[in-house]
């Protein structure tokens, strides 16, 4: 899954695809390098981001929706979003999965909206939200409260009626260093959901941080990461660097097949 953010202020990317001809080029070069998802999101869910209104972010996704679902019918195309509405217009333009970093926390309306819509549903965990997620996250036991919060998204989604679910850790999302690290560690535990495991380490503090470096200096760590998922059951990488993140998947199935 490769990542486009068509904003101005998102934590590696912002403001390098907020205009239509970047972002556009953007689509082009992650399809060569091997994307089977491109993920639009029009809002910034980094660290101490603020919501924007719904016509804002409409305006910021639409145009590379249109583009991707015309000239490119057979690609998969998911919208990042919180807002049920803007999930509405993006799937009704031609986008195919919801991708929801608050799992239908943050707009109630969230999951029956995508059960309407019947497409798939992507339930990541986050604690608090986006302004507040890093102001000192606690967890009694981290991995167990992940794993009870997709226990009942579970339920409570296949009630709605959604048939295709995807869950993501939210490494990063209302979580400490540590805390991101224990859920590395534990990832394989999530595969008993029997749910596709969906990942997002690429560029993020909990590599840069570690590491004493930057999120332009963090794709190596990002690399690690990724290998480590796939080997320890995660089906999806959503990432901003599709070619080094398809040559990951591609090396581990050779080494499957050897």
């Amino acid at each position: 899954m490769g990542i486009l953010n068509t904003t101005d202020d998102s934590f590696y990317d912002g403001g390098k695809y907020h205009t239509i001809d970047k972002a556009l080029f953007r689509c082009e070069d992650m399809l060569h390098e091997g994307a089977d998802i491109i993920d639009i999101g029009g809002r910034s869910s980094r660290p101490g981001s603020v919501e924007i209104s719904v016509d804002e972010e409409i305006a910021r996704v639409s145009a590379a929706i249109d583009y991707l679902a015309t000239t490119y019918p057979l690609q998969w195309i998911s919208i990042d979003t919180t807002s049920a509405d803007v999930a509405k217009y993006a799937i009704e333009l031609g986008a195919h999965i919801v991708n929801d970093i608050s799992g239908g926390e943050m707009d109630k309306k969230m999951i029956s909206t995508v059960s309407s819509l019947q497409v798939p549903f992507i339930c990541m965990h986050m604690q608090g939200s986006p302004d507040t997620m890093q102001n000192n996250p606690f967890y009694t036991d981290v991995v167990k409260e992940v794993y009870s919060f997709f226990e009942e998204k579970l339920a409570q989604c296949k009630e709605a009626g959604i048939q295709q679910l995807i869950f993501d850790p939210g490494f990063g999302f209302g979580k400490s260093l540590e805390h991101n690290y224990t859920l590395v560690k534990n990832l394989i535990k999530f595969n008993e959901l029997d749910v596709p495991i969906l990942v997002g380490f690429s560029r993020k503090s909990m590599i840069y941080k570690l590491l004493k470096n930057t999120p332009e200096e963090a794709l190596n760590g990002t690399t690690v990461l990724n290998t480590y998922a796939i080997m320890n059951g995660a089906s999806i990488l959503r990432v901003h660097d599709v070619r080094e993140a398809n040559e990951v998947v591609m090396i581990l199935e050779a080494i499957k097949k050897g």
